[in-house]
């Protein structure tokens, strides 16, 4: 009865806001079920890890201590130091918690970092850098005191060429969205910083991603097997890798906003994967009071939203149980002391900026790590003839911008170099030995892209072209650039996507164009031939109704695995880059790590630990290839694995490593197979499922270009 009740509660509310804000008369309700319900909320006890037990007991002492006002003051946003705060009971010692974002670093302080976007540290297919990553922003984190960080990035994955925030991402692919999940989820909370892993789930476009006067949101609506292999399959890494929060999404999915979506809350998070943490709306993302308390959000930002006022007399009336109340605070302050941040962690250090205050320094020397990374992540998709590494060439917070950069290396090697800022047809001197041509591709929260290409940059480097034998072309750029207006251009010899690389750019892209260090990056999404070779991917759904509709009728057929698909030859594929060396792959072997291949058995407790079934992280078999480096060049090279999945895509990532290689130097490198690698969800028994048959097994250095095969059998 409390859910009727609540339901036709929001269908008044729905239907004034519709009335006020000038919507049509058109009914929502043929949407009301698409998305399952699922309720009641699980609550946190902990599961199998005995820290969490141990968090869980100190939070429910706490909680069992407050009365009903100071809970829900826990619960609700407040406007104050940082982007977000969760509110506080000083009686009890529980402090206000203090959110900040960014995408790459804190933003809006001084004394920062600024580091590559995440889409860079993707590029790089190399966990330790990863890792680094995380460790190195965790420290900064810390050192202002900041609670909780809102990152790492696994939504969107990427699934629309021109979305708008898919740079936030680690690129368009969830194995290797997971391991940089994972990766930069351990190095945060190694720093006793909570990450809060978003947005949480299938938030692809930011096209009408709230609701405004055309309507409600943009529904995404995606099927069962896809939510699972494809768009939660990353925040499972996070979870299993100990994430303590995450951030639901702003539009709906399947016609239920995605911060009281049921389904996805209560079904997939916490009883799925067992989360212990706690949710977080997005900003403004709450659309409902009751119905996402009941649904499993946890706490409301940036302010009281719904709740404001509110929250208090649903839990007197009944329609919020107090004990989803009390598991709503259990959960943030269980976070709080698993990450133990009530023992010595610093006081907030955040500061508006016409507020004269201490310096407070956290960059360290991270100056050099952004470097490495830019550089790593840093992709060279074209080098006719070695125009590149360059050898002393006659012309070629704070940010190392290319120039600056470009021009002291040419100083010091008693060059001259000359440049144009400005026009479209700049002057190219005769004795130029290289001319370097730097463009750019935008994007931002808020919009997305309106092309994957730009005329007035096309036009530059096409100009160049024409007058200068030797052009280089660096792109720094938000996200997929189409390149095909200028790629054949007998005299455009190399081109680097440099992606978005943080305060180093200049230093890095001077590392790889001289050589200093060979370019090992990877792109992490597919470059098409033409922005139409996306179909159906290309942009984000146009929809003038109230209720907007985005069917995700690809399924699992996203980016290399739409284009494998529909037998599209792409520019240049995911998984692509070139080196300044070459290399040979050969003696490719599969091992049987465990022969228990049959299907696993639920746990006898009924606990699941975050990320899913203990059995699902299980190594399996293992895959093994000698990669010898053949050149004149120490560098690096990042071997890719791709798995055939029976009634799967022909070919998904399962595994990659860069691995670092002096001249005529064989490493080994090995690719754990874990029992989800080799799983789809099996949506009628509900549970992940290995099937009996063949499996395709694939090795090379794109998703294209595969050196070695074989197969294995279940």
């Amino acid at each position: 009865m409390a859910g009727l009740i609540a339901s036709t509660v929001c269908f008044a509310l729905l239907a004034a806001r519709a009335a006020g804000q000038g919507y049509t008369n058109a009914s929502e309700v043929p949407n009301y079920g698409l998305s399952p319900p699922v309720y009641p909320t699980p609550q946190g006890k902990g599961g199998s890890d005995p820290d969490w037990r141990a968090a869980y007991s100190r939070a429910s002492s706490i909680v069992q201590q407050m009365t009903l006002e100071e809970k829900v003051s826990v619960t609700r946003g407040h406007i104050g130091l940082c982007v977000g705060n969760s509110g506080k009971v000083d009686r009890l010692g529980l402090p206000a918690l203090c959110f900040a974002d960014a995408p790459d670093g804190i933003r809006g302080q001084e004394f920062v970092s600024a580091f590559p976007a995440q889409i860079v540290v993707g590029a790089t297919f190399d966990r330790e850098l990863m890792y680094r990553y995380g460790k190195a922003l965790g420290e900064e984190y810390r050192g202002k005191g900041i609670n909780v960080a809102l990152l790492p990035v696994a939504g969107p994955l990427g699934r629309v060429a021109r979305g708008g925030r898919n740079w936030e991402g680690f690129g368009a692919d969830p194995y290797l969205s997971g391991a940089g999940m994972r990766a930069v989820t351990t190095g945060l909370q190694q720093q006793g910083v909570i990450a809060q892993a978003k947005h949480c789930l299938l938030n692809e476009q930011e096209y009408r991603r709230n609701p405004e006067s055309m309507g409600e949101s943009m529904s995404s609506n995606v099927d069962d097997r896809t939510i699972h292999e494809l768009y939660a399959f990353p925040f499972m890494d996070a979870l299993h890798a100990g994430v303590a929060s995450l951030m639901c999404s702003y539009q709906r999915t399947n016609n239920s906003y995605g911060c009281q979506n049921s389904k996805l809350l209560n079904g997939i998070l916490k009883t799925e994967l067992g989360v212990q943490g706690f949710v977080t709306s997005d900003w403004a993302a709450q659309h409902a009071g009751v119905a996402s308390a009941n649904a499993g959000l946890d706490l409301v930002m940036p302010d009281g939203g719904y709740w404001d006022n509110n929250l208090t007399q649903a839990v007197q009336n009944g329609s919020v149980a107090e004990s989803r109340l009390d598991d709503m605070v259990t959960r943030i302050a269980a976070a709080y002391f698993h990450l133990a941040q009530d023992q010595g962690y610093p006081e907030v250090g955040v500061y508006p900026y016409d507020v004269k205050h201490e310096i407070i320094d956290v960059r360290d020397e991270h100056a050099s790590l952004i470097r490495e990374i830019a550089a790593a992540g840093t992709v060279l998709v074209k080098n006719v003839n070695n125009a590149l590494p360059l050898k002393a060439p006659s012309t070629p917070p704070y940010v190392i911008s290319p120039f600056s950069a470009i021009q002291d290396r040419v100083i010091k090697d008693r060059g001259t170099v000359r440049w144009d800022f400005d026009v479209v047809n700049p002057t190219v001197y005769a004795n130029a030995d290289a001319c370097l041509v730097f463009i750019n591709a935008y994007a931002s929260e808020s919009f997305d892209r309106t092309s994957l290409t730009d005329t007035f940059s096309d036009q530059l480097v096409k100009n160049v072209a024409t007058n200068c034998s030797n052009t280089i072309v660096v792109i720094h750029s938000a996200g997929i650039r189409v390149v095909d207006e200028w790629i054949e251009h007998p005299n455009i010899t190399a081109v680097v996507f440099a992606l978005l690389p943080g305060q180093e750019s200049g230093n890095s892209i001077v590392d790889v164009l001289y050589g200093d260090i060979s370019p090992s990056g990877r792109l992490p999404f597919t470059v098409a031939k033409n922005e139409s070779d996306y179909g159906i991917l290309l942009n984000s759904t146009i929809s003038s109704g109230p209720f907007p509709q985005d069917n995700f009728t690809e399924g699992l057929y996203i980016d290399y695995r739409y284009f494998d698909k529909q037998n599209i030859t792409p520019r240049y594929e995911f998984g692509y880059g070139l080196s300044y060396s070459q290399f040979d792959y050969a003696d490719l072997e599969i091992s049987t790590v465990t022969g228990n291949t049959t299907e696993y058995p639920p746990s006898s407790d009924g606990t699941v630990p975050q990320g899913g079934p203990a059995v699902l992280w299980d190594t399996i078999f293992e895959v093994t290839v000698n990669i010898t480096n053949t050149g004149d060049h120490t560098a690096a090279e990042v071997p890719q694995l791709y798995i055939g999945v029976p009634d799967a895509p022909i070919r998904q990532l399962r595994g990659f490593e860069r691995v670092h290689l002096a001249t005529n130097v064989t490493s080994t490198v090995s690719f754990p197979l874990t029992r989800r690698d080799l799983s789809i969800w099996d949506v009628v028994a509900q549970q992940w499922r290995l099937q009996r048959g063949e499996y395709t097994v694939e090795v090379g250095a794109s998703s294209r270009d595969i050196r070695l095969d074989s197969s294995l059998t279940i």
